[in-house]
């Protein structure tokens, strides 16, 4: 059981899956601090000087020991956008690599000689040899 699961943690996809959940992890964090403390202060000023995270309905204020209910609307308003910048940073780090993939892939294709041109070489080299033991 334990060389099974040296082996499973062993393959590549389960380490580039670690890899980029860690990333991901650390690429939150810094989308979320970008989202709350720059980007929503600026829509903040834009609709008013409104924090957009004090938005809420009540549904029953709060009396004596009883919580407020509410509905956060703002908070909720701070994560699709958040979620949004998330996705679209996401989209360009993978546009970004297929790109880089993409001209890897041209780099071999042209370094390697197609078998055609292969076996020429090859017809080529044996006739100098004849040549040259005459």
């Amino acid at each position: 059981m334990w060389n099974d699961f040296k082996k499973f943690i062993s393959r590549g996809n389960v380490l580039d899956l670690a890899v980029g959940v860690i990333l991901g992890s650390a690429i939150g964090k810094i989308v979320s601090s970008l989202v709350n403390d720059i980007i929503m202060p600026i829509i903040g000023i834009v609709l008013g000087k409104i924090d957009l995270t004090s938005l809420k309905y009540v549904i029953t204020p709060a009396s004596g020991e009883n919580p407020e209910l509410a509905i956060n609307y703002g908070v909720f308003i701070q994560n699709i956008i958040d979620f949004l910048i998330i996705s679209f940073a996401i989209f360009m780090m993978i546009r970004m690599i297929d790109k880089f993939k993409k001209k890897e892939g041209k780099k071999a294709q042209i370094s390697q000689p197609s078998e055609e041109i292969i076996l020429l070489r090859e017809i080529r080299d044996s006739l100098k040899e004849k040549d040259a033991s005459k």
